[in-house]
């Protein structure tokens, strides 16, 4: 026998996956973990899902719990958890800045909010961060308005624009901006020597490298997943940093229990490239050159959390990214990121007081679209202490 539980499919920038009222699932995390996993179909060793909905690439395999807030600060509570392809876990470490998106759409939609047209303004406390996100919805005739004439990169066609407002980002995960205590550091990594890199924590903890240290580019696409060298080295260096900020006690732990976090990034000064589509992006179309590994895997355009640590670095002297930045580039408030599916723009507000940065707030524009309602179907042993 299968349990039937309700479940809406959503997409939210370039991510998507199930979402669910926090009530329709067990209350108890290691129940509430196994009925996910049986309900992606996860863990597959041939790395399919092919038993469930989801769809074998880690921007698909995402779930967030949503329930309506407590406190009168915030109007909903959005729990994200990060579902493993090939092993029995579910990340709750870390939030995804593009499922995010679909969190203000999803509550208005689901009545956790009521409706104000022509734009709902939505508080999300993201309780992964303890951090507000406030989405600022389109709404016609009391529903999410999906529809629009603005476009994300690696997402076809046009949408309704979700402006998104992460307030205060730095220390999402460790409490502090940098938590090494340093805006760059030289890190000893087993195996590779003394890598130089920034540590910066907003919106999720993210490892970030100039491309250069990695004997790269910073342009390469389908190299990266074909070489298994390179992504080797990248997650060698992820696993360092885990263990150094206290993520995870060994190396071995940060690979096996912590995928999604922290994520790594690699920068490079701009230049032209073209994108998986075969669009040509030109060098002065952007402002910095990215790529950012999501769960051992190239990304395919950027995470939305990435972004948000990318341009923050970005503005703040002595990082590797605003070593490769020019003079105006670093000053602006909104940068423009070229990944391999485009170019995203993020707004960073960064105050400096007495040498200290504060990472007032990020924004960026996303779409969102409801794909599939209805129940997803659970067989009921997961449901059971015994079953796992």
């Amino acid at each position: 026998m299968q349990n039937r539980i309700p479940a809406v499919l959503m997409r939210g920038g370039t991510s998507k996956g199930l979402f669910f009222h926090a009530n329709h699932l067990p209350s108890d995390p290691g129940l509430r973990d196994a009925v996910l996993l049986a309900a992606y179909g996860s863990p597959d060793p041939n790395r399919r899902q092919i038993d469930g909905v989801g769809g074998a690439v880690s921007t698909t395999s995402k779930v967030a719990i949503i329930s309506p807030s407590a406190s009168p600060d915030y109007d909903v509570v959005y729990n994200f958890g990060q579902v493993s392809i090939d092993r029995p876990l579910v990340d709750f470490k870390g939030n995804c800045g593009n499922i995010s998106s679909a969190v203000g759409p999803f509550a208005v939609d689901e009545g956790l909010i009521a409706a104000t047209e022509p734009v709902t303004r939505v508080r999300i406390h993201q309780v992964n961060t303890d951090k507000l996100i406030v989405a600022e919805v389109p709404v016609k005739d009391g529903r999410f308005d999906e529809a629009g004439d603005y476009e994300i990169a690696g997402v076809p066609g046009s949408g309704g624009k979700i402006i998104l407002r992460f307030s205060d980002p730095g220390g999402s995960l460790t409490g502090k901006l940098f938590p090494t205590g340093n805006v760059k550091d030289n890190l000893d990594v087993p195996g590779m020597g003394h890598i130089e890199l920034t540590i910066i924590d907003a919106a999720n903890p993210v490892v970030l490298v100039q491309a250069a240290t990695l004997d790269l580019e910073g342009t390469e696409i389908e190299r990266i997943d074909t070489d298994e060298t390179i992504k080797a080295h990248l997650e060698r260096i992820r696993c360092a940093v885990a263990v150094e900020i206290g993520i995870a006690e060994t190396i071995e732990e940060a690979t096996q229990r912590s995928q999604a976090v922290p994520k790594i990034a690699w920068v490079s000064a701009p230049k032209s490239y073209q994108t998986l589509g075969g669009k040509a992006v030109d060098v002065a179309e952007v402002d910095l050159v990215a790529r950012i590994m999501s769960m051992g895997t190239l990304h395919k355009s950027f995470a939305v959390s990435g972004a948000i640590a990318t341009a923050g670095a970005a503005g703040i002297p002595g990082t590797v990214v605003h070593d490769l930045m020019s003079p105006e580039a670093s000053k602006k408030e909104i940068m423009r990121l070229g990944h391999p599916g485009g170019i995203i723009e993020v707004g960073a507000v960064v105050k400096e007081t007495k040498g200290d940065f504060n990472y007032k707030e990020a924004i960026l524009g996303r779409t969102a679209r409801r794909l599939m309602e209805g129940n997803v179907l659970v067989p009921e042993k997961y449901f059971h202490r015994d079953s796992r």
